[in-house]
């Protein structure tokens, strides 16, 4: 099969690349130039997408041996990503932008050019497991697992793609590519949003959407206790940042409950007060048999799971939460799995638009 290695300039997509073309693959390299001036992503290992990834992977696809390219995404990923990004942040939601990379950039701007080249499918570095029975699993490494960001996945894009790490844990992802001779062995998983070129997100949305002052309130009394200069600037759950100028009566911290753009207000309470137990979601992606399920749901990438009962029609999938969670943000995505001894199997996903409760847990 001939198949395109998306090479980040990492580890986990160069040993993807090797692996696939061990499998028998006919393998291509490419690295995505993201950035329309490249000076401003990062350079160092806090980023992704740097000069210094482009230049690694050259040099894995060289020791692989494997012929190498680079493509100019820019102008996609600025639309797709970039200008998502803060048009998400400026609406009162809290975006995903890597998820949201997988789903415009790599499984779809990407793809469709490979398919259009004559490609088979798309080889990527991801932890997760897509099986010949062709459901998406969770990776054997579930501290390294990313199922939650290729849950947006539709069925055809999914049957072109190939992840080769998920049966195989990051320590040993890693010492398979010092075993073969890869200088990207010890380097850094990168971390952070790869266009915020120094981790100022507050900063990089301000530049972007201007100044804003507006009020912070108590979403108990509706008690104003303080201000700030751009509602975009908060995400719901966040306790640092909110330079409250009322302390609260019992001492306690407060936290984001929500951010309503209309009124550019931002309201804060007691950590309680962010408890929801349904979940409401629009666009969702469904991979499941059935329509109401019993299962688990993950409402943020790093986020603990919640048994739940789900229910999904055309444009809306709808979660009811055995027990409450707290910060549940719109914008960020509800994955929904099913627990399987093999690996838990992603049913479907859906964008968070709501988080409301409804009873009381003991």
């Amino acid at each position: 099969m001939r198949v395109l290695a998306a090479m980040s300039g990492g580890v986990d997509s160069a040993v993807a690349a090797a692996r696939a073309r061990d499998a028998g693959h006919d393998v291509t390299g490419v690295h995505l130039a993201l950035a329309r001036n490249p000076q401003t992503f990062r350079t160092g290992a806090r980023g992704c997408c740097t000069l210094e990834d482009s230049r690694d992977a050259r040099r894995a696809a060289d020791v692989i041996g494997i012929p190498f390219y680079v493509w100019d995404m820019a102008e996609e990923f600025h639309d797709s990503v970039v200008d998502d990004f803060v048009n998400e942040y400026a609406a009162g939601r809290t975006p995903n932008p890597c998820l949201r990379c997988n789903e415009k950039i790599k499984f779809a701007a990407v793809l469709d050019r490979a398919v259009a080249l004559g490609f088979d499918a798309v080889v990527t570095g991801h932890h997760a497991r897509l099986g010949a029975d062709g459901l998406l699993r969770r990776s054997v490494d579930l501290a390294k697992d990313q199922s939650y960001v290729l849950a947006v996945l539709t069925r055809a894009q999914l049957d072109r793609a190939i992840f080769p790490l998920g049966d195989s844990t990051k320590e040993r992802v890693r010492a398979e590519a010092a075993e073969r001779g890869l200088a990207v062995a010890d380097k850094p998983d990168s971390h952070d949003i790869c266009f915020i070129a120094d981790g100022d997100t507050r900063g990089f949305l301000e530049s972007r959407l201007g100044s804003a002052p507006g009020d912070i309130v108590d979403g108990r009394t509706g008690e104003r206790l303080g201000a700030h200069n751009g509602a975009y600037g908060f995400t719901v759950g966040q306790r640092k940042g909110l330079d409250l100028r009322v302390p609260a009566a019992d001492g306690r911290p407060r936290y984001v409950l929500s951010i309503t753009p209309v009124t550019n207000t931002v309201t804060v309470g007691p950590r309680e007060d962010l408890e929801v137990d349904v979940v409401t979601a629009d666009r969702p992606i469904w991979h499941g048999v059935d329509t109401r399920v019993d299962c688990e749901v993950q409402l943020r990438a790093h986020g603990e799971v919640v048994p739940a009962s789900v229910s999904v029609a055309s444009d809306a999938l709808v979660a009811t939460l055995q027990s409450p969670a707290r910060g549940v943000a719109a914008g960020q995505a509800i994955v929904a799995y099913q627990p399987d001894p093999e690996g838990d199997i992603v049913l479907g996903s859906a964008t968070i638009t709501a988080g409301s409760r409804v009873s009381s847990h003991a």
